[in-house]
Formats: C-alpha cells, structure tokens, sequence
C-alpha cells in the first residue's frame, strides 16, 4: 500500500471542514468496518473518549481540544466572564471521562491557558485562536511522533543484519490510530518503511492485549495493512515467544510517565518488561514529552482507571464466559517500574536513568500544573 494512502485512510482524529465539530475513525468497530463519525456535543466527546472510540493517550488528548474549541465555538455570549465560565464547565466534564492519560488534562489545561492569555480580545477572536490551537496541538503531535520514530529507527538499524528480519515485539496499540499520525511505539516500523526498509526487514509480534484486543484489532491491522511482517499471538505467550530468541527489541506506549520514569501503559506492560529484563531484551517506552508528568513523583501515584467487568466477561463472546455475579478486577493499566526501562524515547531525545535527570536535560517539564 502506498503510505501516503495509508495514513490518509488511518487518521485518526480532525476538525469537520466547518470545523463545528471533530471526526473521528470509531475504534470500538475496526477490524470489522471503517467508518468516521462526527461528534459536536460535549456528551459525544466524552462518550467517545470513555468508550474508547477515540484512545491512545495523545489521540485523547488532540480529540479533546478540537471537540473543546468546537463547542466553545457555539457559547452564545459577547461577555468573555460568562463565556470563559460555560468553557470552563466544558473543560471540566471532558476531564471527567477518563483518568490516566496525562495528554487528556495536558491539552486541555494548553487551551484553557489559551484563552485566559486572550482575555482581553473579543469572545469571537478568541474562539478562532481557540479552533487554531487545537488544530497545532494535531500537527505537533504529527512532527513528535515522526521525531520518536526516527530514534526508534535508529534503534532498529543497529540490529539489522545482512539477510535476517529484526523481531520486534510490542502491546496494545501504540500506532498511528493511537496519534494523529505514525504513533509512537509503531512510528520507528513506519519509519523504516519510509528509509528504504523492505516490509520483510522487521517482523513485529503483536500481544493480543486482553480484554480489549487493542493489539489483535489495531496494531495487527495497521501493520498488515502497511506490508510489514506481522505476526499475532496472546499476551500470555511472550514467554516462549522471547525465549526462543526471536524478539530483538520492544517498543511499547504509554499514557503516563512519572517524573522517576515509572510508566503507565495498558495492562499486562509490565509484565512484558519482567520478561524482557528475565531474557535480557532492551525494553522502550515512547513517550512524547507532554506524557512525562513532573508533578507525579513515582509511579504510585498515578490513578488507575478501573473498567467495566463485562469487558472480561461478556463483551467478545456469543454467550456469557464466567458466573454471573463473579467478581471481576479489570484495571485499564499497569505501572513499569523504571528499572525494569532500557531508554524512554521522547520527541526530544533517548532518555536513561536516572529519568529525572534526563528529563531536566532535555528541557522537558510537563504536568498538570
């Protein structure tokens, strides 16, 4: 498939032509079907954020600032207090809909730094600055998930042999569905597609990522449907598959990064990382900068989102697969402990321990502050 047309079927998340409202690839329904839809009520949002038809931490995030400049576009006031005041419970439910991604809150404490710094204008200029903010909130994170794939991409190269395929292992969908282009943990394969690497290059093994399959519906479609190598098998076959030597390296997202590097990725990450510490695979995490929480010390003190137990124990089948009324613990992610981290690959450069140290060196500062 020519790549331009790959990723102009695949993106992920943008304003409608009019821009009153944000379109969106709905998530929940590939690889079944593909089809966008519209959303322009705050309720839609949110709904689409929490169902997961829009997900991957800086997708949230760039879904929620064009769906919060939308429908800031239609509060109805010349008066900058009553408007600021509707755009501020605006603001507020969208950060109610899901609680570890960072990008979520980081994008929209940006636009609300935004029109606080424009106060002074009219309420209608100040709504088109609202609208180009989202919209360069979705192209930066295009140009930061393009500079993570080029450090990822070196990291491949490296391993490349005469005549072998490089075995790549990754979980859940950190790929250009989870951006809003080339992902962050897929974005060093697409690279290598763009410099040259044949599709046979790299063979990248996909964790199914139970219960929501993120890794057998997304990632494995994306990366079928680019030509490049890959293989699907279930989270809990990455043992065998790492002990038979044909993993190379990992590259895996995140939704949030402590200040001390512990990181918050979908459940099952960290147990991947034990394995990969156990066989000795470097293990990355790619992280765009405005993942890396400051103000979250350690990975303790990020809050878990806890789902819905019928994701376990009904959704993906015909009939019910356990007792109705057994209790069902269904955390969305897990913490990687930061020593169990080779490198944390930002837009700005391969940071290793000690993170925080690195972070700081790299300028980076990012928060909820």
């Amino acid at each position: 498939m020519n790549m331009d047309d790959f990723f102009d079927r695949l993106l992920t998340v943008r304003f409608t032509d009019d821009r009153t409202g944000v379109d969106i690839i709905d998530q929940t329904l590939i690889p079944v079907e593909m089809k966008r839809i519209v959303l322009k009520t705050k309720e839609e949002v949110w709904e689409a954020i929490k169902k997961l038809r829009v997900r991957g931490a800086p997708a949230i995030g760039v879904a929620a600032a064009c769906g919060l400049a939308a429908i800031a576009r239609r509060i109805e006031t010349a008066d900058y207090d009553e408007f600021y005041k509707e755009f501020k419970k605006i603001k507020d439910y969208l950060a109610s809909s899901r609680p570890t991604a960072v990008n979520l809150f980081w994008a929209l404490n940006r636009m609300d730094d935004v029109a606080v710094k424009n106060k002074g204008k009219c309420v209608e200029e100040i709504k088109n600055i609202l609208l180009d903010e989202a919209e360069l909130i979705r192209t930066e994170d295009i140009a930061i998930s393009r500079n993570i794939g080029e450090i990822g991409f070196g990291l491949i190269k490296e391993l490349k042999k005469e005549g072998s395929e490089v075995g790549i292992l990754t979980h859940c969908n950190a790929g250009t569905l989870a951006t809003a282009k080339y992902g962050t943990a897929t974005a060093p394969m697409y690279i290598a597609l763009e410099h040259g690497f044949k599709g046979d290059d790299m063979h990248v093994y996909c964790d199914e990522t139970r219960p929501l399959l993120q890794g057998a519906r997304l990632t494995s479609f994306e990366l079928h449907n680019a030509g490049i190598k890959t293989t699907l098998q279930c989270d809990n076959m990455a043992s065998i598959l790492m002990k038979s030597g044909k993993i190379d390296i990992i590259f895996v997202g995140c939704d949030r990064v402590a200040a001390n590097g512990d990181a918050a990725n979908k459940i099952g990450t960290s147990g991947v990382a034990i394995l990969a510490k156990h066989y000795g695979i470097p293990f990355y995490v790619c992280a765009p900068s405005s993942t890396i929480d400051m103000n979250t010390l350690t990975g303790k003190d990020i809050p878990i989102e806890q789902r819905d137990g019928e994701e376990i124990t009904e959704m993906w089948y015909k009939a019910r697969m356990a007792p109705v009324g057994v209790d069902v613990y269904n955390p969305a992610f897990d913490v990687t402990d930061n020593e169990l981290i080779t490198g944390i690959i930002t837009e700005k450069g391969l940071c290793k321990a000690p993170y925080d140290k690195a972070f700081k060196e790299l300028g980076i500062g990012g928060g909820l502050c």
